[in-house]
């Protein structure tokens, strides 16, 4: 290791990115019922501990510093940029910000924010109008805000990877599906065969671009 400082203890940089991630979901989620709360406090606190380890503490780097320092001598694992551990142990260490694991984190962040704000839109519409969302995202998944939501969340741990979020993601991902699927059940009392017959065509969530339902809103 080299005697440089650790890049750390940027505590003010872990709230306004934590408090901007979760606002920004808050605003398209809008949690209503225990059950919700629950889902997007869990969301939250996934992104408080990666933020936690990216600015504040490295948990992780210390945790696994005795295996790293042996596997890869030549990386100071104590310098910020080497957070990015996907990066350093496939050899981009010349800039980790532009390397593929990091380029390719913004491409499922972004996608994941694009998809949960253009299926609110839809889903605001829908509900405003008092009929069942069908368009849009919802005609290639029942789902598509849940899904945008751990597009998120594997964006991070491309760029971020840490054990704790390793940990969490499993658990976020079993919540989600819970909560979907007791959404469900809810719909289905409120739409009957409206709703059998489109959840017969359009998956929960993973699209089938070729059978795409001609429905409307």
């Amino acid at each position: 290791m080299t005697d440089q400082i650790p890049q750390y203890g940027l505590w003010s940089l872990v709230v306004v990115n934590s408090a901007i991630f979760i606002i920004f979901a808050f605003s398209f989620f809008k949690p209503k019922t225990a059950r919700d709360w629950r889902s997007f406090g869990a969301f939250s606190a996934f992104l408080v501990a990666l933020f936690t380890e990216m600015y504040g503490f490295p948990l992780t780097i210390y945790f696994l510093s005795g295996w790293l320092q042996s596997q890869f001598p030549n990386i100071d694992w104590f310098a910020h940029d080497s957070g990015h551990l996907l990066e350093m142990m496939f050899g981009w260490q010349a800039n980790p910000h532009f390397g593929p694991f990091h380029l390719l984190s913004f491409a499922f962040i972004g996608s994941g924010f694009i998809l949960i704000s253009a299926a609110w839109r839809v889903l605001y519409e829908a509900q405003r109008n008092g009929i069942l969302a069908t368009t849009g995202p919802y005609a290639l998944i029942r789902h598509p805000q849940y899904v945008g939501f751990v597009l998120v969340m594997t964006g991070f741990l491309f760029q971020w990877p840490t054990l704790l979020t390793i940990i969490m993601f499993p658990v976020l991902i079993w919540m989600y599906t819970k909560l979907a699927r007791s959404e469900e059940a809810e719909v289905h009392q409120v739409y009957g065969d409206t709703y059998n017959t489109y959840a017969k065509t359009v998956p929960a969530f993973w699209p089938q671009f070729g059978n795409i339902p001609r429905t409307s809103a």
